[in-house]
């Protein structure tokens, strides 16, 4: 198979940013990624354009990437616009690998942007809304609430604020997890804490803060078990990735210690299971195929960026990606394994929890990351000897796990 190396990434800080639109987070991105590629915006071939929420925030259904590229002068290439939900920016990704790997160009484009923050709370909350089924909308939440039956929910433990339904649902599967397993709301407390610490080291991560478990356990609450520190922030941001092939990288003259190989790019759909039956969950699916791609396994990853859309998403992961058995994810997490010089490092950047999640941009900001601990380049956050890297992105709901799963396997 053809060669596929990220040459250039490039991201805006994650957060509020009132004072910029799509356009400019776009550009900001973009720019970034062709200053760290060490080529001109002349020598994109195509552009793959994540985006989620600008058609419900702003009313701008459709060619959302024609109009933010072209805002930077980037015209005349094709131009692909991808809504996969959380997953976007990772399908995005995965699309621009093939179009260089089947030949139809040498240099491509992956961006993610959106503007997601606004001062109307329950619209911004209910941009997703439709990533699940809107015709059995009602079933499914009854379908979701039994999956954390016998799992007493403390008064006082649900926010009376808006909130993301997504919130409900990884509360659900939280829930489940501790029935099944045992697993304690202390352990998500530890995947909280330790994310926190690492985004301490990440200029731009959304927050910077420290937490302690013990400040996670008795933070305000959202849905039980989850508490505020637990989950996802609502962002604006922008995140950008250049890929290209063995040819291109003569040719563009690119130094081979900047180029980082793209070993497995995969995106993969979700299929009917029972709730025990957690080997065939589409994300434990995706992975098996990536490593065998990748001619690697678990035990060969340096480190890892997941979708921890809340804490319990990262326990979920861990799992399905092999780095412990299925059950023991919040116990690695209490053991301190998967901090940055534990056994496996998981989220060095932060995670969503910390980094932000500006939904079409957060697949890409994992690439990000990963690249910079690939070259040597995190600082504080570095993972030493990292050699091969993970992405793991989600999105979406379909039955009793994410819509779609996209992972990513990378060497330098």
């Amino acid at each position: 198979m053809e060669e596929i190396y990220v040459i250039g990434v490039g991201m805006t800080p994650f957060g509020r940013h009132l004072d910029k639109d799509i356009k400019q987070l776009t550009r900001e991105a973009t720019e970034a990624a062709l200053v760290d590629a060490g080529i001109r915006q002349e020598d994109l071939q195509a552009a793959f354009f994540g985006n989620t929420s600008q058609g419900h925030m702003e009313g701008q259904h459709m060619i959302r990437g024609q109009i933010a590229l072209r805002a930077m002068g980037v015209g005349r290439i094709p131009v692909v616009n991808i809504e996969n939900a959380c997953a976007s920016g990772s399908s995005a990704f995965v699309l621009a690998c093939n179009h260089v790997r089947a030949g139809a160009g040498d240099v491509a484009l992956a961006i993610g942007a959106e503007k997601m923050f606004t001062s109307d709370k329950p619209k911004m909350f209910s941009v997703f809304d439709s990533a699940w089924d809107l015709s059995r909308a009602a079933d499914i939440r009854e379908e979701l609430m039994r999956l954390g039956r016998d799992v007493a929910v403390p008064e006082g433990s649900t926010s009376p604020r808006p909130y993301s339904v997504f919130m409900d649902v990884y509360a659900a599967f939280a829930r489940s997890h501790m029935r099944t397993f045992g697993t304690t709301q202390r352990q998500l407390a530890a995947v909280s804490a330790k994310n926190h610490a690492h985004s301490v080291h990440n200029p731009l991560a959304q927050y910077q803060v420290s937490y302690s478990i013990d400040d996670v356990l008795i933070a305000p609450p959202i849905t039980y078990p989850l508490t505020l520190p637990m989950c996802s922030p609502v962002s604006d941001g922008a995140a950008a990735v250049i890929v290209c092939n063995r040819s291109a990288l003569k040719r563009l003259n690119i130094g081979a210690s900047r180029a980082i190989r793209v070993l497995a790019a995969v995106v993969q759909s979700g299929s009917e299971r029972s709730e025990d039956d957690v080997a065939s969950h589409c994300t434990a699916l995706a992975a098996r195929r990536a490593y065998e791609l990748a001619g690697v396994g678990p035990d060969d990853i340096s480190v890892a960026e997941v979708h921890d859309a809340t804490a319990m998403g990262e326990i979920i992961q861990s799992e399905n990606l092999g780095f412990c058995e299925f059950g023991q994810g919040g116990v690695i997490a209490e053991r301190g394994e998967t901090r940055i010089g534990g056994r496996i490092p998981i989220n060095p950047s932060g995670g969503l929890e910390s980094k932000g999640h500006p939904v079409g941009a957060t697949g890409l900001a994992q690439v990000h990351e990963l690249v910079s601990q690939l070259r040597g380049e995190a600082g504080a956050r570095q993972v030493e000897g990292a050699r091969i890297a993970l992405a793991e992105n989600g999105g979406g709901l379909e039955g009793i796990e994410e819509a779609v799963a996209c992972i990513s396997i990378l060497a330098r």
